[in-house]
């Protein structure tokens, strides 16, 4: 239906709903069984047994199958099965995986749903977007997104961006005037789509389509397919892969070769050399390491951090500098009014906190009658109807729905008997100007009987130049330079006490709306009439004295970026031991008075900037990450937007955020809180830390498999390990020990460690190290034990080889608690601390115990039963890795800094 050719009545009486108290509970409910959720319907999924059968496709995969081929046809069906159902294993353990991943990442998303601001039953209610239907009366403001297809019925200077829908590069200013005629979507000025977003000003729509009704909705039947990229993450895994296929095709050649010339079985030769290959690339990998990221994200959701994008994870482990907005993330977002300045040079305390209306008003400990004193009674008046928030009463206490600090003035209206919708049954609204980051002012245009009146709120640096009167006792006078003093003296001495100051003001005017321009500010606001000041305090949050303290062990620093006085920035900054007597704090005006190179000079100083507008921090992010620094910036406002991208970590606030900033960020806050912040670099520390602890148990291992292989083939001796043995130890018996150890607990002292290098690899040189010598351990122990049953008893060498394969695998099941911390020992960190980890060693080495005495695996394994006295043997060999590598950690923290 061509609703824009329809007048906005027509509209609402068509959909059978009413701009003011919107559709019922009883009618949403009825409309959402009839219309089906507001959403687009997902592109089709394959199906499991294709998303199995997918677990076969990798190279490596296939190599092993077609080895299992050549050996079935030469007549080793033993070798052929056993290959089979190690690949088969492999792949139902890389599906299991996958799907538990999808289901937490799909978990993630929905919880990252957009949300949508609507009135219903008379009230605004906050609810999923998915929720809409036909009807609900949308309100909009500047950094929504769209959340279905609208008509619009209000528009307060509404601008809206319609590139990704229209491909028009300029925001849409919105209408709601009738059109006629047949017009393409981009000159429908008073319809908005979803999948759009207000840029600028506000506004109130009906819902008229949703879903896959939407113009949207239409041209997602035509794009259902959705190809997944993999992470940098993964991407480098890749890469780290293919210098390993190299490697590893090296060595397998040189043993093929030197086997050759011995004599060796052709057969054997070709499957030892694809074991190794196997036994060189950790193909699992990938598939643990996104388990790894996606139930670390889902710990983060835990702590109130929403990881939008999973690389984020890795990033989030570097971060150096933490550039944080003050109100509602350092500070409680509880705004409560606690003095005024009135026009007529009182001072006033104001009783009372957080939303709760209830309080009074004193001068000198006597009380102040709001009725009877006409400058605060005007003050509270224009707080209260320069305003677009809204307050509710909820089971919990007093909820604001909209901004805090205009929550703040509607309490502090109702402390002195004022109601808004009193008031407004008297007033009509004819105009609006929206808070905007430039102006850093609010107006407001109301006409009764033939008058206009102006209520302006902002910033008293903003709001006292535009005066040029001011109220006093029941009437207006020119405003002097000496009352221009006081109050700019009492804005500074109101900040300096961390209270948040805003300016309030009016202006009459005998025109009606008509002939007031209330779309041009500066038809609008201008010889305005100074009213008074309001000095609102948000207390910094508990938890966030602990967390700078945290930040700042770990190498982080925090830094302040706020639209706020710089003194209330810096008595707030002090208060919580982020500002120091060393540290500076710029203005966004004295930030424009640098040079490039005197701003780079000081950077390290500045802790606070004050009053700043969005190109500011674009400027600050810049700034830091040309210094090599990794930068986590937040943001709520559509304008924050760039420097969000910019930034290294984009953060969003998801209470006060808007829409266009929580697509922009990398993590969406869900509590608005600073200490979130720096749990996500702790999680996002332990969750790289467990992904190189991982890589280092894997890769390890395979070197230490490797190795065996190498000295045996150039020393002459035959090969210590087959074929069939290598395969199960690097896709089962690897595989269940990294997995217990990706699910680690974050160390404790992650933070008291200085932050990673942004370029640092995975894998660093010393890691490598470090991997070298312990597979090389591993190598010398299995060696030691294969040689002497095999020349020194002369126990043959099937038994020489069952020893070498036990000796190795229980290796590798100790080793595993080496690689839990580079420095701590396992036993201060709890030896049956990871229960995840303790149970797979467990099953690894009964699985050993089955494969060497359950007659029908025998001869699959190639392995004999074995004598008590080769378990001790066997154990003797096996723990050697983890009590020397006890003693080199125990050295190494001993070991004086310095030495």
């Amino acid at each position: 239906m061509d609703w824009y050719r329809k007048s906005a009545s027509q509209t609402l009486e068509e959909l059978d709903t009413s701009a003011k108290d919107g559709l019922s509970s009883a009618e949403v409910k009825a409309r959402l069984d009839k219309y089906g959720p507001n959403a687009l319907a997902a592109a089709e999924k394959e199906s499991r047994f294709v998303k199995f059968l997918q677990q076969f496709t990798q190279f490596i995969i296939l190599v092993l199958i077609g080895a299992a081929v050549i050996a079935g046809l030469l007549g080793e069906w033993v070798d052929s099965i056993a290959i089979m159902a190690i690949v088969v294993m492999n792949g139902i353990i890389g599906f299991t995986q996958e799907e538990k991943a999808e289901r937490v990442l799909e978990a993630l998303k929905r919880m990252a749903a957009p949300r949508a601001t609507v009135i219903r039953d008379g009230e605004h209610h906050s609810i999923d977007a998915a929720d809409l239907v036909p009807g609900d009366i949308a309100i909009l403001d500047a950094g929504d997104n769209i959340p279905a297809d609208c008509r619009v019925i209000d528009s307060k200077l509404m601008r809206v961006e319609e590139a990704a829908l229209t491909g028009e590069s300029h925001p849409v200013d919105k209408d709601t005037q009738a059109i006629e005629g047949t017009l393409p979507l981009g000159d429908r000025i008073n319809t908005v789509y979803s999948g759009t977003t207000v840029v600028y000003g506000r506004g109130t729509a009906v819902v008229t389509a949703t879903g896959m009704t939407t113009e949207m909705g239409k041209i997602a039947k035509m794009l259902q397919e959705v190809k997944t990229e993999p992470t940098p993450l993964q991407k480098k895994l890749d890469e780290f892969g293919k210098y390993l296929v190299y490697a590893a095709g090296a060595v397998c050649g040189l043993i093929f070769l030197l086997g050759l010339l011995r004599g060796d079985d052709l057969l054997e030769l070709f499957l030892t050399a694809v074991s190794l290959a196997v036994a060189a690339i950790p193909e699992g990998l990938p598939a643990v390491v996104t388990i790894v990221l996606a139930l670390g994200v889902q710990r983060m959701v835990k702590r109130h951090a929403l990881i939008r994008k999973l690389p984020s994870v890795e990033t989030l482990g570097a971060a150096t500098i933490i550039a944080s907005d003050k109100t509602g993330t350092l500070t409680q977002n509880q705004m409560t009014v606690k003095k005024m300045y009135l026009s007529s040079g009182k001072v006033v305390d104001v009783s009372g906190s957080g939303y709760e209306p209830t309080g009074g008003f004193f001068v000198e400990s006597s009380e102040l009658d709001p009725a009877g004193d006409a400058p605060l009674g005007l003050a509270l008046k224009a707080g209260l109807l320069c305003n677009s928030a809204n307050l509710k009463k909820a089971d919990d206490g007093w909820q604001v729905i909209g901004d805090p600090t205009e929550g703040a003035l509607i309490t502090l209206a109702m402390k002195g008997g004022l109601d808004r919708k009193t008031l407004e049954e008297e007033l009509k609204l004819t105009g609006e100007i929206p808070f905007d980051a430039e102006r850093k002012m609010m107006t407001t245009v109301y006409e009764k009987d033939g008058r206009s009146t102006v209520f302006v709120k902002g910033a008293p640096e903003k709001i006292l130049p535009l005066c040029t009167e001011i109220f006093d006792s029941g009437s207006t006078r020119p405003m002097e330079e000496a009352d221009r003093g006081k109050i700019s003296g009492t804005n500074e001495e109101f900040a300096r006490t961390a209270l948040r100051v805003l300016a309030l003001a009016y202006r009459e005017s005998p025109q009606t709306d008509g002939a007031l321009d209330v779309h041009k500010p500066q038809t609008v606001e201008n010889n305005l009439v100074f009213v008074g000041l309001v000095g609102m305090i948000d207390p910094p949050r508990e938890e966030v004295f602990v967390s700078v303290e945290k930040a700042k062990a770990a190498g982080i620093t925090p830094i302040m970026i706020t639209g706020d006085h710089k003194l209330t920035a810096i008595a707030i900054a002090r208060e919580i031991d982020a500002f120091g007597d060393d540290d500076m704090a710029l203005t966004g005006t004295e930030l424009d008075a640098m040079s490039e190179e005197e701003f780079e000079r000081l950077l390290p100083r500045i802790k606070v900037y004050a009053r700043v507008n969005p190109e500011h921090k674009l400027q600050v992010v810049r700034a830091w990450r040309n210094r090599g620094e990794t930068i986590a910036m937040t943001g709520d406002g559509v304008n924050d937007a760039p420097a969000l991208k910019e930034a290294d970590i984009g953060v969003a606030m998801g209470i006060t955020g808007t829409d266009v900033t929580k697509e922009a960020a990398d993590m969406v806050l869900t509590d608005d809180n600073f200490s979130s912040i720096v749990s996500a670099v702790e999680e996002g520390r332990g969750i790289f830390d467990n992904i190189r602890k991982v890589i280092h148990f894997l890769l390890s291992c395979n070197i230490g498999e490797i190795i065996t292989l190498l000295v045996a083939s150039l020393t002459g001796m035959p090969l210590p390990l087959l074929p069939v043995q290598i395969l199960w130890m690097n896709l089962v018996t690897d595989g269940l020990p990294a997995l217990g150890l990706a699910m680690e607990p974050v160390d404790p002292g992650v933070m008291d460690k200085k932050p990673r290098k942004k370029d640092e690899g995975i894998i660093t040189p010393s890691l490598l190290r470090v991997m070298t010598i312990q597979g090389t351990f591993m190598a010398v122990c299995t060696l030691v034990v294969y040689a002497l049953e095999l020349y020194w008893f002369d126990g043959g060498l099937e038994r020489a080889r069952t020893l070498a394969f036990m000796v190795l695998v229980y290796c590798q099941m100790f080793h595993v608690f080496n690689c839990r911390s580079e420095r701590e020992s396992v036993f201060a960190m709890g030896f049956f601390s990871n229960r995840l980890l303790n149970l797979s060693v467990a099953v690894i080495m009964f699985s050993q115990i089955l494969l060497v005495y359950v007659p029908v695996l025998q001869p699959i394994f190639k392995v004999v039963a074995l004598r008590p006295s080769d378990w001790l043997i066997i154990f003797v060999a096996a723990v050697q890795p983890l009590i020397w590598m006890e003693a080199i950690k125990m050295m190494q923290r001993d070991k004086k800094p310095g030495v």
